[in-house]
């Protein structure tokens, strides 16, 4: 039985960095995570990208934390040697509809405190040769990091500060106490443990909602069931190496922000993420979908064949909204009103989840601060 002051739920990115801002105040942290290492779930499995803010709407906690936590992310990655690289992303129009929806996000980007700039064709074919467009937004900006070096950063802060980070335990039990909560775990060869703890962080990401519901929440009359929506990956070949110097982006779709080119720090590019809700948590990339990935690339790519994308790797992302719903915000609460005092639930959190990520661990901090 250990007892602590704060036990956070989840070692993703969100969770650690909750417990490294946490535990500068100098108070027992300790953090339980279900899988055998940190950071192996959603937060591994995005396209890496450091995000400037440039679609939520604003006052949105989406917003005014990605606008904060990408300048955090930045200092962070400069303070701590974290590999990064403010490359810039250009999300490109295709036909006179998609130059409206452009100037609709420069718009909601300036509101949002994003700088962005709106470019001509000849002025997108300079930067990136490859693309064919009729006009663009420059994101000067959006950037890419390495989010495995990001997540140890917020491990060995946490731990450098006290912290304790235990694998290979999925909560299974959380039971309020007058003074907090006692929580179960179990590990996969069946040893369990007990934590009691004054506060419970639910940064559990895709087991968010569970959480919530062990904790005594209604879930479902509330609006905190989260929707599991599947996104593949494929890999360009080769020759493709080097296509462009900056992230190139299509005019978003509802579910996600399409089918976009990125690369990571190796120069490895990647095309996705589509959209697909699932039932269940799986990582297969099926190979027949080489085909809408080409055709949707070739919008803005011309040169890409079909041939030349190969699977790669795929993530879920914790929605709220299920398939044509609008767009949800992030979650991110103190839940006395729903009569669950010293719980912290963050659920929802998608992108820009892993940019913002310093700035909701901030938000965290303050909300059991000033309970």
């Amino acid at each position: 039985m250990e007892d602590v002051h704060t036990l956070v739920v989840g070692a993703g990115a969100v969770g650690l960095a909750c417990a490294a801002v946490l535990a500068r105040r100098g108070e027992p942290i300790a953090v339980l995570e279900r899988n055998r290492r940190v950071g192996q779930e959603t937060s591994a499995r995005n396209s890496g990208v450091i995000h400037a803010g440039l679609y939520y709407p604003t006052g949105s906690l989406k917003a005014r934390l990605c606008v904060a936590g990408r300048d955090r992310l930045y200092a962070r990655c400069e303070r701590r040697g974290v590999p990064h690289r403010r490359c810039g992303k250009i999300l490109v129009a295709t036909d006179a509809a998609e130059v409206g929806k452009l100037e609709a996000i420069a718009r909601q980007a300036a509101a949002n405190g994003a700088e962005v700039q709106l470019i001509d064709a000849a002025d997108v074919v300079r930067r990136v040769p490859a693309v064919r467009a009729i006009a663009g937004l420059w994101s000067p900006a959006t950037g890419i990091v390495d989010v495995h070096a990001l997540i140890d950063s917020y491990h060995r802060e946490a731990e450098d500060g006290g912290a304790m980070v235990v694998l290979d335990h999925a909560v299974t039990g959380v039971a309020r106490r007058p003074d907090g909560w006692h929580v179960t775990a179990r590990t996969a060869a069946g040893a369990t443990a007990e934590i009691r703890a004054t506060w419970l962080v639910n940064a559990a990401g895709l087991d968010a909602s569970r959480i919530a519901e062990l904790a005594g929440l209604d879930v479902d009359a509330l609006g905190l069931r989260q929707k599991p929506c599947k996104g593949d990956y494929f890999t360009l070949a080769p020759r493709h190496t080097g296509i462009a110097e900056h992230l190139v982006y299509p005019v978003p779709v509802h579910a996600g922000l399409g089918i976009h080119i990125t690369f990571d720090l190796a120069g490895r590019v990647m095309a996705g993420p589509d959209t697909e809700y699932v039932g269940e948590l799986r990582y297969d990339v099926d190979p027949a979908k080489a085909a809408v990935f080409g055709a949707a690339l070739r919008r803005y790519l011309p040169g890409i064949r079909d041939d030349e994308l190969s699977p790669g790797y795929a993530g879920i992302r914790p929605k709220l909204q299920g398939p044509g719903e609008p767009v949800r915000d992030f979650v991110i609460e103190e839940a006395s009103r729903h009569g669950v005092p010293r719980l912290v639930n963050l659920i929802g959190i998608e992108s820009p989840g892993i940019t913002a990520s310093e700035a909701i661990a901030e938000l965290v901090d303050h909300l059991i601060a000033s309970a």
